[in-house]
């Protein structure tokens, strides 16, 4: 049982920006660990419920903890967890919005089914920014079904979430168009697009994957009957003209989760980081990242 006082992420109702608290540390049930932080990376939704304005649409009232990506050591393991020892270096998405600390604290509780072991050759603290935005990617893109030789556009492409879409579409059969600023060009066809756009074409795409959130004014790309899925379930795109519209709400796989890892170490999947702050400046990275204008995800480290 952990004695040890650490420091959580806290957002609070009618506060815009969170709060670094002291607590006690978090003891591993049945199922679950605890990891002791490497890195944990920010996200726009952790934006969004830190200033409020995600705490109606999920329903969360009281305070509670931020952060959805954890890289972390193994410290302790409950009862019946079998894939992981204590040492181990794991990475892990923190899905419970409404649990008091979550992945932005020095100690993260996990589920076992939350988390992957890192692999060797993938740098700990960059691997931190994998977990959230690979698999979104990678659970949109399976809601759209096989490629089938159909073109599809990604918006946002030289995103977080965008930028391994793209991959992943390509490396599936898919022929990508990458919606992004023109100055992006030489990253999104390193990723696997075939085509830039700068600008969106009505009706001109089988698919979008809608990273970016333009949601109406992305569905206008597609073709009549074709399919569009989104990243925002709080906020679905209603349908139109037979195209099928759904929004991805991201769910832990460790199996998916190890193989996006494992492609990030390879170099086949691209790790993009826009630099680190400690976990106690959280309200100052929080800023940050809010001022956009930044390629790969800021990363809190203790």
């Amino acid at each position: 049982m952990s004695s040890s006082i650490i420091t959580s992420l806290i957002s609070h109702p009618g506060s815009t920006e969170p709060v670094a608290e002291k607590a006690s540390g978090p003891s591993a049930g049945a199922g679950q660990i605890v990891v002791d932080l490497i890195a944990s990376a920010v996200n726009p939704f952790d934006l969004a419920v830190a200033s409020g304005a995600a705490r109606g649409p999920v329903g969360l009232t009281g305070p509670v903890g931020l952060g959805w990506d954890v890289t972390g050591v193994v410290r302790e393991i409950g009862a019946g967890v079998t894939r992981f020892a204590v040492g181990d270096t794991v990475a892990a998405i923190h899905p419970d919005l409404a649990a008091p600390s979550r992945a932005h604290a020095e100690q993260v509780l996990l589920e076992e089914s939350w988390a992957a072991h890192l692999p060797d050759g993938l740098d700990p603290v960059a691997g931190a920014s994998i977990p959230l935005n690979a698999l979104t990617a990678a659970q949109a893109l399976a809601m759209l079904g096989p490629a089938d030789g159909r073109d599809l556009l990604v918006t946002g492409a030289a995103g977080a979430v965008g930028g391994y879409a793209v991959a992943l579409a390509s490396a599936a059969g898919w022929r990508v168009v990458a919606f992004a600023r023109a100055a992006d060009e030489e990253f999104v066809r390193s990723a696997g697009a075939e085509e830039l756009v700068t600008e969106l074409v009505p009706g001109s795409v089988d698919a979008v994957l809608d990273a970016a959130a333009l949601r109406e004014a992305a569905m206008t790309a597609v073709r009549d009957d074709g399919a569009f899925v989104g990243v925002l379930p709080i906020a679905p795109t209603p349908p139109v003209r037979g195209i099928t519209s759904e929004d991805v709400f991201v769910q832990p796989d460790p199996v998916a989760l190890a193989d996006l890892l494992a492609r990030s170490a390879s170099g086949e999947l691209a790790v993009r980081i826009s630099g680190s702050r400690p976990l106690a400046e959280g309200a100052t990275a929080y800023r940050q990242v809010a001022s956009g204008g930044q390629r790969g995800r800021l990363l809190l480290v203790p």
